[in-house]
């Protein structure tokens, strides 16, 4: 082989790297703070390992350069004799959290005397201590793994897994050995106050930390969005650059740039609209085996496939791995009962009874794209389902049935959580939203917006025109809030709902409000827009004229401590709307309870 060029230095050996940084100097530690999130406080450090030098190698190299030499336990045991020693245990500095691998606790070389020396030659209180279980270790002999945890038990440390959600995600690990605590990996905390997805995933091992009994640490807390977002949803601590980077000596304190940054008003959580969700289901969930047949096949053997399988509604025709019909049950087994057919029809091919063009799509479809099968007038589609195939190649089959139920479910959730035409949250998200912003210390305001004189806007250009002045608004009111901080919903018809933490909001109100004015006359004809409204039945049945529609808001201020229920906010929201209704103004604000 020949000779690397001169100009390209060749990757160090995995000897030489381990003789650099087991020499005196060759690693020092840092130390970076888990910090209680409800009142910003330092509860602990976690100790972590550093490689001196002009151009160090950062830690994962350092540690794969171990385990390739077989010397993973011994550089561990360095780094937590190093980590351990330096920390200096001051009052106000917490907990020290180290860092051990499973590999290296299961090491024959690191019994139970050796753990003890390690703590005696640091002259620390185990009590003092939680161990670090990297969750990047495969565990497949958790009886093994135990022994050297109870141990750390039995001396008092604590034991925390750590990375978790980061690739394998070991439940059993976590029933088997009882962690105190579980740190919520980087991968599913960074970004969550953009990402429902995450945030499920969040919530999901917050129930499972409940039952538990175990305390969750946020790692990768880097955007004060996120950490916001933790807090919020009540984890205890949390670990990351926002709060503070890794320093050579422990921090008591959060630094007051930090906290000042950190002090952030009650985030909106991230949802999925319907729309999303409806998209994000593919038709591969509906999926369902079934054999398949040739074109060639008799239809004597396609009865005795139905008869040997009584839940299969079709049979798909493949050639070439590709779909090129679909065979009712009930049709086909209609037709072969009739007199003589089996003697005329048995032993000929089974495309003389095929749908010669059946619904085929691939699995990841979404569901909304079979709505027309569901809107058709050719009710055969329904009857009898559709074919499923991958990268063009026959996968299975899919029900009528299972689609109207996937897309009634769909829908069903969307009504309860968001409205269908605006897919803006709806009633339930509005009262929990308010539910939490009641139990923070923050300052909010509530807008009620309401559109004057839309039915007969309505009744007079029908409801594809009212649709359309309704989604108006809703692009309107979406364009003017913050949706990191002010949450937007739609309570139904034309009513809808701003809550704003925006210290701007009555700026962002008015804007709200001469744009919709402006733009809603687009959806007048000329000669309304000439006379400066329509004539429409008025609600006793008379025909009366209305002024061009616009925009009335009614805000309602409130104070922390101000009051008990969403239901109490939502009732002064609707007063302060209706008055702004009658006064036709604009814009009604008031504080709660005047």
């Amino acid at each position: 082989m020949a000779a690397l060029p001169s100009s390209v230095p060749a990757s160090p050996a995995p000897s030489d790297i381990l003789s650099a940084i087991t020499a005196p100097g060759g690693l020092y530690p840092v130390y970076q703070p888990v910090v209680r999130l409800a009142d910003m406080v330092v509860t602990g450090h976690e100790g972590l390992i550093r490689a001196a030098g002009p151009q160090p190698l950062p830690p994962p190299a350092l540690f794969d350069a171990a385990r390739d030499a077989g010397r993973l336990a011994e550089i561990e045991v360095l780094a937590a004799r190093l980590v351990i020693g330096g920390y200096g245990f001051r009052p106000g500095a917490g907990r020290l959290l180290v860092n051990l691998s499973a590999t290296a606790l299961m090491d024959p070389g690191l019994g139970p005397t050796q753990i003890t020396e390690l703590f005696r030659a640091a002259k620390v209180d185990p009590a003092n201590l939680i161990f670090e279980l990297s969750e990047r270790d495969v565990v497949e002999d958790i009886a093994s793994l135990s022994e050297p945890v109870r141990h750390l038990r039995s001396m008092g440390a604590k034991l925390a897994l750590d990375d978790f959600g980061s690739g394998h995600s070991n439940f059993i690990l976590w029933q088997a050995l009882g962690p105190e605590y579980v740190k919520l990996d980087r991968s599913i905390v960074h970004g969550v106050a953009h990402s429902s997805r995450q945030l499920a995933i969040i919530k999901a091992l917050m129930q499972v930390a409940e039952e538990f009994q175990t305390d969750l640490i946020a790692e990768g807390l880097e955007d004060f969005a996120d950490l916001a977002l933790i807090r919020d949803l009540g984890i205890r601590c949390g670990q990351g650059y926002a709060l503070a980077r890794p320093a050579r000596e422990p921090l008591l304190a959060v630094p007051e740039a930090k906290l000042r940054m950190a002090a952030s008003p009650v985030p909106v959580r991230p949802t999925s609209s319907p729309g999303i969700v409806a998209r994000e289901v593919v038709i591969g969930h509906l999926l369902l085996d079934a054999p398949a047949v040739a074109p060639s096949t008799s239809n004597i053997e396609v009865s005795e496939i139905f008869k040997r399988n009584a839940g299969l509604h079709a049979l798909p025709v493949i050639q070439g791995g590709h779909p090129v019909g679909l065979i009712n049950r009930r049709v086909f087994m209609e037709r072969i009962a009739q007199p003589f057919a089996r003697e005329i029809f048995g032993t000929k091919p089974c495309t003389e009874f095929m749908h010669e063009n059946p619904v085929v799509c691939e699995a990841e479809t979404p569901v909304s794209a079979l709505l027309d099968v569901l809107r058709g007038e050719d009710q055969r589609y329904l009857s009898d389902g559709f074919v499923i195939t991958r990268d063009g190649d026959y996968a299975g089959i899919g029900t009528g049935e299972s689609l109207v139920r996937r897309v009634s479910e769909i829908r069903i959730e969307a009504a309860r959580y968001a409205n269908p035409l605006t897919f803006l949250p709806g009633n339930i998200p509005i009262t929990m939203h308010l539910e939490r912003l009641i139990d923070s210390p923050v300052s909010f305001v509530v807008c009620y917006a309401d559109l004057n004189h839309f039915k007969p806007f309505n009744d007079q250009y029908g409801y594809f025109r009212g649709d359309a002045m309704i989604k108006l608004l809703a692009d309107t009111m979406r364009e003017s809030v913050d949706p990191r901080i002010d949450f937007l919903g739609h309570v139904g018809g034309d009513d809808f709902v701003a809550v704003f933490q925006s210290e701007d909001w009555r700026e962002r109100c008015r804007t709200i409000v001469e744009r919709f004015n402006a733009h809603a006359r687009g959806l007048f004809d000329p000669d309304d827009l000439a006379r400066g409204g329509i004539e429409a039945e008025d609600r006793s049945g008379h025909i009366a004229f209305f002024p061009v529609t616009s925009l009335s808001i009614g805000a309602v201020l409130v104070s922390p401590g101000s009051c008990a229920t969403p239901e109490a906010v939502a009732s002064a929201a609707a007063q302060a709307k209706r008055k702004a209704k009658q006064h036709a103004q604009a814009f009604f604000e008031t504080p709660l309870g005047l």
